[in-house]
């Protein structure tokens, strides 16, 4: 097709696929990391309280005094590389896009920080992307994540006036191909240990429980998902719900209460894993490897060891693989 001598450039025609993960702040720092949790903590989606009661409380208190403890906790984990949750994530769409080929344009963004949701999709746009696939890569379904994650994509593109076809990856919380990369990731790394664990524990991130009263799939999936894994190993998992905050009820047994009251319960040796995180991040790698160890070694354990998330091991980059080849189906 010939255009007229003075027609901009406009690049078509090509197929996008982009990854999407939670978040984290550009630097272990204070500054950096008050900006990253006044945009997690303003998402709607996030902090279910009206906005004229919830604002308030933030900006007056919360992003006074938290950053500071925050940023010492991600000076913890973070590596030569920057942020575990942006190096895993961004490790994981390379790989992931030299399984696809040059046919794809594979991405990867942080729901909150950066690359932001609206950079990508619109250099997907700028690339030619009338087609993308937008992944997020949250195993089970919340409105908290998931679909956060679609209001941000949506609102990237509704300043556009040509819009690219759109989307979505479903959740996957019971999908085979996830248990069994689960499966393959959690018997490696038990055959590993120099101890036998007395028990195993399934740590997801918590909730709010009036986010399962109000219809949130989200407590349904993960107990779906531990259930599924602990058939497929045959062996039973303890699970637990980890990162409570504020004074709300959430969904429980909390995983530190679990922690604290396992040794007194004649559970001396256990392992940790977090199925629900498709990469290790401050969550897993702090708060569980971390702290978690601490607790559970102070209440008289013996034995602790954390496993790593799926992050790009062989085993995950197989199942996204998998499920993204499905969902790309009629477009590659």
């Amino acid at each position: 097709m010939k255009f007229p001598q003075d027609h901009p450039l406009v690049q078509t025609g090509r197929i996008g696929l982009l990854l999407v993960n939670l978040g984290t702040p550009d630097a272990p720092e204070k500054g950096a990391v008050k900006r990253y949790l006044k945009q997690f903590l303003s998402d709607k989606r996030v902090v279910e309280i009206p906005s004229i009661i919830w604002q308030p409380i933030l900006r007056g208190i919360i992003l006074n005094t938290r950053p500071k403890k925050s940023a010492h906790a991600y000076s913890l984990v973070w590596t030569d590389e920057g942020s575990p949750l942006a190096v895993h994530t961004k490790n994981q769409a390379a790989a992931i896009g030299e399984r696809l080929g040059d046919g794809v344009m594979t991405d990867w963004a942080m729901r909150y920080g950066n690359p932001s949701v609206e950079s990508r999709i619109q250099a997907m746009k700028d690339a030619g992307c009338e087609r993308i696939l937008v992944a997020p890569l949250y195993p089970q379904h919340s409105g908290a994540t998931t679909a956060s994650v679609h209001d941000a994509v949506f609102d990237a593109i509704k300043a556009m006036r040509w819009h690219p076809a759109l989307r979505t990856m479903p959740y996957y919380h019971d999908d085979a191909a996830y248990i069994n990369a689960l499966k393959t990731s959690l018997e490696a790394g038990l055959a590993k240990l120099d101890f036998e664990p007395d028990a195993i524990i399934a740590s997801f991130h918590g909730m709010p429980k009036r986010t399962l009263e109000l219809g949130d799939p989200y407590h349904c999936h993960c107990q779906k998902t531990a259930r599924l894994l602990s058939e497929a190993m045959g062996r039973e998992l303890t699970i637990a719900f980890q990162s409570r905050f504020g004074p709300a009820k959430w969904l429980e047994p909390a995983t530190d209460m679990v922690l604290e009251a396992m040794p007194g319960q004649g559970t001396k040796k256990v392992v940790i894993f977090a199925p629900g995180f498709s990469s290790d991040c401050l969550e897993t790698c702090e708060e569980l490897a971390i702290r978690g160890k601490e607790q559970f070694m102070e209440a008289g354990g013996q034995h602790f060891a954390y496993l790593e998330c799926l992050n790009e091991s062989e085993a995950s980059i197989d199942m996204l693989e998998v499920l993204l080849r499905r969902e790309l189906a009629g477009w590659i």
